[in-house]
């Protein structure tokens, strides 16, 4: 009876063994599945000036910079991978170092005013987990942090003389500023404000798969904007 018990223990512990393998390999898979990230900027202005409107964040109206929307793994496709790992929530206390800096340039504007933690746990939540093979939950917000810094996407506009005062600029030269800056053509996203005016909302550019360096966009989303555009106040 005994030697019974310890081959059934046995078999209990290999299955264990066997099931953990398969969940590690499959997420490994799924968080392998893309082939490079969208490295997206939202214009604030924009985001507030909408019929949906906005809310600042309990910490305060942010700067009139654009701020981080996400860093979002991509295929070369078009499609792209999405919740990849549900057993590996967004925890607040993994980027403890990193609240405040993202507080000024992460910010929500989704109302109502909150202090962050619903974002990011979204961004992390869809997009960060499909990139485990290459970032962990803390490097994720980290280097996306530090992609922001890299290319100052207001000032390369400004150096052009593209300002965000409420005119309408050639979408050609919002593109050339930010290519000249970066080194890379960008995907430009528009949106409406609420009198139907198309203006500046969101801004591409494309990271390698290691997310450690700018790459030209290997696709670039659906959809477009006209030739003028406004860049509006915030």
């Amino acid at each position: 009876m005994k030697m019974m018990m310890m081959i059934s223990n046995n078999n209990n512990a290999l299955l264990l063994i066997k099931l953990l393998t398969l969940h590690s390999l499959l997420v490994l898979a799924a968080s392998q599945d893309f082939d490079f990230f969208y490295f997206v900027q939202q214009w604030p202005g924009s985001y507030c000036d909408t019929k949906q409107s906005c809310c600042y964040p309990s910490t305060g109206k942010p700067a009139s910079d654009f701020g981080i929307h996400g860093l979002w793994p991509n295929r070369n496709d078009g499609s792209y991978p999405s919740n990849c790992d549900s057993t590996n929530p967004f925890d607040v206390s993994k980027i403890s170092d990193l609240t405040s800096h993202m507080q000024s340039e992460w910010p929500t504007l989704s109302c109502p005013s909150n202090n962050g933690l619903a974002f990011w746990g979204h961004e992390w939540d869809k997009h960060g987990t499909c990139s485990e093979s290459v970032l962990n939950q803390h490097d994720y917000f980290a280097t996306t942090l530090s992609l922001k810094n890299q290319i100052d996407l207001l000032q390369a506009l400004k150096s052009a003389g593209v300002q965000p005062n409420g005119q309408k600029y050639t979408l050609s030269s919002i593109k050339s500023a930010i290519q000249g800056a970066s080194g890379f053509t960008p995907w430009i996203e528009c949106n409406n404000d609420t009198s139907g005016n198309s203006q500046l909302y969101q801004i591409y550019l494309c990271v390698d798969s290691s997310a450690s360096r700018f790459i030209q966009c290997p696709v670039f989303p659906k959809g477009s904007c006209g030739s003028s555009i406004e860049f509006p106040k915030f």
